[in-house]
C-alpha cells in the first residue's frame, strides 16, 4: 500500500555531502517513523537514522553521529538524509524503510521498503 522510492545517491570524494531523498506515497502513517539502513557488500544491513513521523524525535547509529542529519517534509511525505564529512566506509546502498507504529533501528521492525540507492565514497 505505502511506496518508497529513493533518490539523490551518487558518487563523492571522501569529506564531501550528499543528500538523499525518499518520497512516500499510498499512506502513511502519524504514529510512526521512517529510517534511513545502509548494506555494504558481505556485510549486514546497518541502522543509519530514523524519525518520527508525528514528533522531532530522532535517533543516530553511532557510525554516523554528528555527520548526517534526518529530517522530514510531512506535506511532501519525503524524508531527507543530509550526510556530510563523508567517509570511505559510508560506501553502501541506502535504503529508506517506514514503520507503521513506533520507532525502531532494527530493520525486521520496518513494513515498507525503497528499492535503494547507491552512494559511494571515494578516497
Amino acid at each position: 500500500q505505502v511506496q518508497l522510492v529513493e533518490s539523490g545517491g551518487g558518487l563523492v570524494q571522501a569529506g564531501g555531502s550528499l543528500r538523499l531523498s525518499c518520497v512516500a506515497s499510498g499512506r502513511t502513517f502519524n504514529g510512526g517513523g521512517m529510517a534511513w539502513f545502509r548494506q555494504a557488500p558481505a556485510k549486514e544491513r546497518e541502522f543509519v537514522a530514523v524519525i518520527s513521523w508525528s514528533f522531532d524525535r530522532t535517533y543516530y547509529g553511532d557510525s554516523v553521529k554528528g555527520r548526517f542529519t534526518i529530517s522530514r517534509d510531512n506535506a511532501k511525505n519525503t524524508v531527507y538524509l543530509q550526510m556530510n564529512s563523508l567517509k570511505p566506509e559510508d560506501t553502501a546502498v541506502y535504503y529508506c524503510a517506514a514503520k507503521v507504529f513506533g520507532t525502531a533501528i532494527s530493520s525486521n521492525d520496518y513494513n515498507y521498503w525503497g528499492q535503494g540507492i547507491q552512494v559511494t565514497v571515494s578516497s
